[in-house]
């Protein structure tokens, strides 16, 4: 009878043991399944809010330049060893980028005309068969001579002239009462209402008769480089030959 008695006892134990671990592990398979599918919840919303969207430059890429407004130059070509960035009276320091590109625009126009004034002196005075001849002496006056021996062709040369400008001015700038607005709004001062178009890379208006300009961005820049170069010395040979001229009121050689 004792033995019967203490081996339903133990029997009682046993089970007593059984049922409180079981419930003891329910809770914990729960849990467990609940926080599983928490974490997954709230890994799926990170992934969704590490994705970002695709950052649109501030500046287009024209020929392989886009704009920065923290280089020299808003990062245009033209700076060479061993004068680099060559700004030593500050003109471009804090101006803005449409601003930079006006200020080039003025610069490599003035490079063209530096070259084909400089041609023009030398080629000009020692060859002229224009006009039966007329038009001779110092390279200083040969625009008035032309003016009285042929005005009609005077007044087709400003025409042309005039005519290319304003083309140039549709291609480039910006309409005045828009460009007038945006300074307005933007605080720019010192332009004359006067804006280049963000899609316009500085004297490039298209023309390319030979199919000279290259199609890799570097190539481009180099031979932007070589252009200002030319035309910057160009400039300074102009400049030095019209002063001459103007002292002597005599020819070059």
């Amino acid at each position: 009878l004792i033995f019967t008695q203490n081996s339903k006892m133990k029997t009682a134990c046993v089970l007593a043991t059984l049922i409180g671990s079981a419930a003891a592990f329910a809770p914990s398979t729960m849990s467990a399944k609940t926080s599983a599918i928490a974490m997954s919840d709230i890994a799926d919303i990170t992934v969704e809010d590490v994705v970002e969207e695709p950052v649109i430059p501030a500046y287009p890429t024209i020929n392989g330049w886009t704009a920065d407004p923290e280089a020299f130059c808003a990062g245009l070509p033209g700076a060479v060893a061993p004068l680099g960035n060559f700004d030593p009276l500050g003109f471009t320091k804090g101006l803005p980028v449409t601003e930079i590109k006006r200020f080039r625009e003025a610069e490599i126009l003035h490079c063209r005309v530096g070259m084909l004034a400089t041609l023009g002196y030398l080629v000009g005075e020692n060859f002229h068969p224009l006009f039966g001849g007329a038009i001779t002496g110092p390279a200083n006056g040969h625009l008035a001579q032309v003016q009285d021996v042929a005005p009609f062709f005077f007044a087709w040369l400003v025409g042309s002239i005039a005519t290319a400008e304003l083309g140039r001015a549709n291609i480039g700038w910006v309409e005045p009462i828009k460009a007038m607005k945006y300074n307005q709004e933007k605080e720019i001062k010192g332009t004359f209402g006067a804006v280049l178009r963000a899609n316009y890379y500085p004297g490039d208006i298209g023309f390319d008769p030979l199919g000279l300009k290259p199609t890799d961005p570097k190539e481009f820049a180099e031979m932007q480089t070589k252009e200002l170069n030319n035309g910057r010395l160009a400039m300074l040979a102009a400049i030095g030959m019209i002063t001459q001229e103007q002292v002597t009121h005599a020819t070059l050689f």
